[in-house]
């Protein structure tokens, strides 16, 4: 038994010397699998043979991090570690780190959508099970783990030792710990440290576990031309490894309760905007520090992903800011980012940057310039193109190549409940500006997004199978009922391959 991990090798991709490409977005957590959540394993591979054998050249998925409250890919525990929810067993299984009796006592879950606290409760004793097991015979995997734990060390020493005193404190927030471990009192935190190596070394070895079945998968997409374009959030939980770590570097007040949070104002998802509760970032402080929190994140994605698509990349230019006593996020204020110097130094260290800028929303003038400025390519969503006329940069017709357009993301409805959702004035005005009837606007709207300019054109999976609300992924500012769909193979069929192929092929992508 071998584990390989090949994280050093960093392929910079360059959007604009890339080919034109069609893609899909689909999150690991939707894939089949017989644990009750999509992951790493079998049917993964399966999904990349179907892009492969589409032509699609694009694999677009969603934050790779630990979720918590919401189950939210976007509220993650860590901005480094992985999600232990994505760890194929049967990979285990083949390394005899588990057993068929472990097997054989997982539940049987729902195929049709994620069940999340079955979910975590039999994938944490699943690999509670595992790292048992593997004392047994850690000869085999030692020197491996060893070195994975020296590359990581930045990260995943504060992170076990995070995860081991949120479990021993019932996975409350840091932030209602004992005051010795919230503020990280050293002779207490070394004296936990001595007496809780073992749940230490767990939490660490699970992130050896993720890395490794993550690297491989992502090694086998590339080997057949398909690139992963990973999701980065622009701000972290506040209930994570990194604000405990780092609080000077957020806006904090002195009992380390959030000051200001994040959010954005009312806008087409809510009429009471958004208000996400992450802590907001003292942007001056990090470029005191050079930016190195930063430059470390970018480095450990530029591992894991081949594009970055950077969420709310407006945030840089300027940012809402909200009271966290707020009840909404109505009352705010803009504040300025950090802006150029901020790429300015990460390209200094890195080079030029694969990065994606998600640009939507309340777009002004200065975040034009800025994302313009790096040459990033932005974002065109179709369904937000059939509003203030002829010039609306989201109608495919006026896309230029210099940017990733998507019928929808992963917040919008379904392009089939999108458009049986139409009012009669909206549905007239999409029928009349694409010059087709309301029976074949949902293949006309993507034989439009193929046919454009964008050297990326993206579709969600459930657009390609023409799947309704039912299989929407996320509805903003709404907690239930998110991030559960998944797709079954039955849905896949040979004439779905086919037409995805011809569509590739017709639009030369």
């Amino acid at each position: 038994m071998k584990f390989l991990i090949k994280e050093d090798t960093v392929v910079l991709k360059d959007f604009h010397k890339a080919k034109r490409s069609g893609g899909i977005l689909l999150h690991i957590s939707s894939l089949p699998s017989k644990y009750g959540i999509g992951d790493f394993g079998s049917n993964a591979y399966l999904f990349v043979d179907f892009l492969h054998k589409s032509k699609i050249r694009l694999w677009q998925i969603l934050p790779l991090g630990p979720t918590s409250l919401g189950n939210s890919p976007y509220q993650c525990l860590s901005a480094f570690a992985g999600n232990p929810l994505l760890i194929d067993f049967d990979d285990l299984l083949s390394k005899g780190l588990i057993t068929k009796n472990d097997i054989q006592n997982y539940p049987e879950l729902p195929d049709e959508e994620v069940f999340f606290v079955q979910v975590i409760a039999e994938k944490d004793r699943m690999l509670r099970k595992c790292f048992s097991n593997s004392k047994n015979s850690f000869d085999k995997i030692n020197d491996d783990f060893v070195i994975f734990k020296g590359k990581h060390q930045h990260w995943l020493d504060n992170y076990a030792l995070f995860m081991s005193i949120r479990e021993k404190n019932s996975f409350k927030k840091w932030s209602e710990w004992k005051e010795d471990y919230k503020l990280k009192r050293k002779s207490v935190i070394n004296n936990w440290q001595k007496d809780n190596e073992y749940t230490i070394e767990y939490y660490k070895f699970v992130q050896f576990l993720f890395f490794e079945q993550w690297t491989r998968l992502k090694s086998y997409a590339n080997e057949r031309n398909i690139s992963i374009i990973g999701d980065l959030p622009i701000y972290v939980s506040f209930d994570s490894s990194d604000v405990w770590e780092n609080p000077d570097l957020f806006f904090l007040n002195k009992n380390n309760s959030p000051k200001f949070v994040a959010g954005v104002p009312p806008d087409y998802f809510s009429e009471t905007g958004q208000k996400w509760g992450n802590p907001l970032y003292r942007w001056k402080k990090m470029k005191d520090n050079d930016f190195n929190w930063w430059k470390k994140r970018i480095e450990h994605s530029l591992k894991l992903y081949d594009f970055i698509r950077i969420d709310h990349f407006r945030g840089f230019a300027n940012y809402w800011r909200v009271l966290a006593s707020e009840p909404t996020a109505v009352k705010g204020r803009w504040v300025k980012g950090p802006g150029k110097i901020f790429f300015k130094k990460l390209i200094e260290q890195m080079g030029d940057l694969p990065i994606l800028a998600e640009d939507l929303g309340i777009i002004t003038p200065e975040v034009e310039e800025l994302r313009d400025y790096f040459n990033f390519p932005g974002m065109r969503i179709m369904q937000f193109g059939f509003d203030n006329g002829d010039k609306n940069i989201h109608f495919p017709k006026n896309y230029n190549e210099n940017c990733v357009a998507y019928t929808g993301t992963h917040d919008n409805e379904t392009l089939k409940g999108w458009l049986s959702n139409l009012s009669k004035t909206k549905l007239k005005l999409v029928t009349k500006s694409l010059g087709k009837t309301k029976d074949v606007l949902h293949s006309e709207m993507i034989n439009l997004l193929w046919s454009s300019r964008a050297k990326f054109a993206i579709l969600p999976l459930q657009d390609i199978l023409e799947l309704g609300t039912e299989a929407r992924m996320n509805t903003p500012g709404i907690m239930e009922d998110n991030w559960e769909w998944r797709f079954e193979w039955e849905n896949i069929t040979g004439k779905i391959i086919k037409n995805v192929e011809k569509l590739n092929k017709s639009f030369r992508r």
